[in-house]
């Protein structure tokens, strides 16, 4: 039965059913407290005549100091474009004053897309203390809102160091070295740069004599692993995290393996926006403020603690991956920027054996050998290219015979090597850039093809299609396949990620792509298949190549455009 409320009925009952307390008034508030049995607070905030808008300031003031810290001494602040001022834990600052962390400051954020986009000149540096204020003002939010899941200023402390080291790994030019060059000089090997930041975490520690500061903040050798497996999850294999395995929520903090909502893209996401002058329409102070970490199944179907957030949040948090693409088809994969990786990874490679590292006992070490040997990796910088720019051939190094005398034809190889990788360099110097985009044709999701197999495919079309020219150099074609994802590869990342309600905090649901807007992404991954010619190859080839490319994206379906571009 509706009971009807009449006219007369009190103003705090009505303002009850609001909970933005903010717009009572005093006596409305008044009221309120003594409702609920709090008599002594009720009369002096009578007396002091107190209405909601000074009660909301005044928890909006505990909560700041419940969330700040006091200062301690080694601390120090920098002043980030992106953060503005950043605090820093004392056992951060003495990682940072290592060479080690120093290094960083000349290893390109972006490699070669500095080449391309002129805004992008940020370092490796800025974006690892980015990632760990970040890192510590989201293990914060949620310690501070929800002390039950006890987490701890160790526990916290860690998740900074990892932050702040999870890139420290990277070698020149970032992501060209260990996803280009390595695979090209060490076919089949699984290294990745998250391995050499731990192995260099460890080798910094040793070599700088850490262990007594890391000592005096009683991190531990059971805290170092969790350190370390937060920089590179892989390493615990198919078993469980050993550093905090109460705490499985804190290893979404850095690296999400989860979902991918990390404080690592957050940082990047807004950093090489800024820098590059695109356009960032996600805010990650938002997902930091609605973080909450509740029950609800994992992958095994078990269930355990994850970071949620709230519903409202599904729309924003698709714009964050939306942003993820964007920035992989505008900048990371813009195709000079590629034609230019292409040109570097093939100076590198030819330079590989003209330009050595001294590593462990002294030991000369290749770029190639360096990426197991700390020593010698940790002085490899993209200064390498004004290394290889600026090598004299006398500073070769010499092979010696078993009777002490010079290998002359190995020196003469690699005098050739060196001559080469400075051409490719000197190119790219001026602008003379060897790979020209010629045309590209878009795939929906994934395909089965390899570009060697694209490759082999075009150029036996033009045979096929041109018997009687012999003057074709097919060596001239070069096929890229660009993956541009949401990062789940073909999934939705965000059916991976549980939000909470307003109405009820601690219940933990999963939100259908539907339910929120029917604009949304039908498919999550798409490849683009790009052609491009070498600059001197002919007018003939590049027609015929683009030809014979139509051909092949219209025998599997894919939709092509044909665009004789401009340098930028």
């Amino acid at each position: 039965m509706d009971v009807q409320k009449s006219d007369g009925e009190s103003s705090h009952k009505k303002a009850r059913l609001n909970e933005d307390y903010s717009k009572w008034d005093a006596k409305t508030l008044y009221e309120e407290l003594k409702e609920k049995g709090l008599g002594n607070v009720a009369e002096i905030f009578r007396v002091k005549k107190i209405a909601g808008d000074t009660l909301k300031q005044i928890e909006e003031f505990i909560e700041k100091v419940k969330t700040s810290r006091l200062p301690l001494k080694g601390q120090k602040e920098f002043n980030d474009p992106i953060h503005g001022l950043i605090e820093l834990h004392p056992l951060c600052v003495k990682i940072i004053d290592t060479p080690e962390f120093q290094r960083l400051r000349f290893v390109k954020q972006l490699g070669t897309t500095y080449f391309v986009y002129p805004g992008a000149a940020h370092n490796r540096f800025e974006h690892s203390l980015g990632v760990c204020h970040l890192a510590g003002r989201l293990v914060r939010a949620i310690k501070s809102r929800q002390p039950d899941l006890g987490i701890t200023d160790k526990d916290v402390l860690c998740v900074e160091i990892a932050g702040l080291c999870h890139d420290l790994g990277h070698g020149p030019f970032s992501h060209l070295f260990d996803r280009e060059f390595i695979p090209k000089v060490r076919p089949g090997t699984t290294w990745e740069h998250e391995q050499a930041s731990i192995e260099l975490l460890d080798y910094m520690i040793d070599k700088r004599n850490l262990d007594p500061e890391f000592e005096k903040y009683d991190i531990t050798k059971t805290d170092k692993t969790f350190i370390k497996e937060q920089i590179w999850p892989e390493m615990k294999g198919d078993g469980k995290f050993k550093g905090r395995p109460d705490k499985p929520f804190l290893y979404e903090i850095v690296a999400n393996m989860r979902n991918g909502i990390d404080v690592d893209k957050w940082d990047y996401f807004a950093r090489d926006c800024y820098m590059l002058g695109i356009q960032n329409n996600f805010d990650h102070n938002r997902c930091i403020h609605f973080a909450r970490v509740l029950d609800a199944k994992g992958d095994s179907d078990e269930m355990e603690k994850q970071i949620c957030t709230r519903e409202k949040e599904a729309g924003h948090l698709y714009d964050m991956f939306y942003t993820r693409y964007m920035l992989y088809r505008r900048a990371y994969k813009h195709k000079t920027v590629s034609s230019i990786d292409f040109m570097v990874t093939e100076a590198l490679i030819e330079a590989n054996d003209c330009i050595m590292f001294t590593g462990k006992n002294g030991e000369e070490k290749k770029m190639s050998e360096a990426i197991h040997d700390m020593e010698a990796y940790s002085k490899m910088t993209d200064q390498v290219m004004f290394m290889i720019l600026n090598m004299n051939d006398e500073n070769l190094p010499k092979s010696i015979n078993p009777d002490g005398t010079v290998d002359v034809a190995d020196f003469r190889e690699k005098k050739e090597k060196l001559a080469k990788s400075k051409e490719i360099l000197n190119n790219v110097m001026s602008r003379n850039f060897t790979y020209i985009f010629t045309m590209h044709a878009v795939a929906e999701g994934d395909i089965k093809e390899k570009e060697k197999d694209i490759e082999k495919a075009v150029k036996e079309i033009i045979e096929k299609e041109n018997p009687d020219q012999q003057n074709f150099d097919a060596a001239g074609i070069k096929v890229q396949i660009v993956k541009l994802d949401y990062g789940k590869k073909g999934k939705n990342p965000m059916d991976y990620l549980m939000f909470y309600s307003k109405t009820d905090l601690d219940k933990a649901v999963h939100i259908k792509k539907g339910q929120v807007s029917s604009f949304l992404p039908r498919v999550f991954q798409e490849r683009h298949i790009r052609l491009y010619c070498k600059g001197d190859v002919s007018e003939d080839l590049k027609t015929a190549a683009s030809d014979a490319f139509d051909q092949w994206c219209e025998k599997k379906g894919y939709i092509y455009v044909r665009e004789q571009s401009s340098d930028e």
